[in-house]
């Protein structure tokens, strides 16, 4: 009799987690089709905002700097104004790593910004050829 007992839970127990180990692996297949999707579709910008979570806007505001205009920013300010958060927000000073964190991945996020931005322009730069001005009258 315990025999049927202990069989019947085992039994049980294996379809129950045949169930759950079959349902995570289709949430993990959609989700990876999700992202593959989402990444063949849209820019470089899109796909370092899944990788940091940081949104350029939200970088912007962590760091209290205005966003790169044409790809070009104030480096000095931002370098400035990120040492001297990350200075307050020292753990052995009492500060948060959290936050020294969060302030850390605003700083990349907007150097990443800028240098993907003289990237583009210089393939612009390349692509469009070098044009060598040329004097008739000489």
């Amino acid at each position: 009799m315990a025999h049927r007992i202990i069989t019947q839970a085992v039994v049980v127990g294996a379809r129950v987690f045949g169930r759950a180990f079959a349902e995570a692996y289709r949430q993990a297949s959609a989700s990876s089709k999700y992202s593959q999707s989402v990444a063949g579709s849209t820019s470089t910008s899109s796909h370092n905002f899944i990788s940091s979570g940081l949104t350029l806007d939200e970088a912007c505001k962590i760091l209290n700097v205005k966003p790169p205009q044409g790809g070009k920013a104030n480096m000095e300010d931002i370098l400035e104004r990120f040492k001297r958060l990350f200075d307050v927000n020292d753990p052995t000073k009492g500060g948060s790593f959290y936050l020294q964190s969060k302030i850390l991945r605003a700083r990349e996020r907007i150097e990443l910004e800028v240098r993907e931005a003289a990237e583009a322009a210089e393939r612009e730069e390349v692509k469009k050829g070098w044009t060598p001005k040329v004097y008739k009258d000489r």
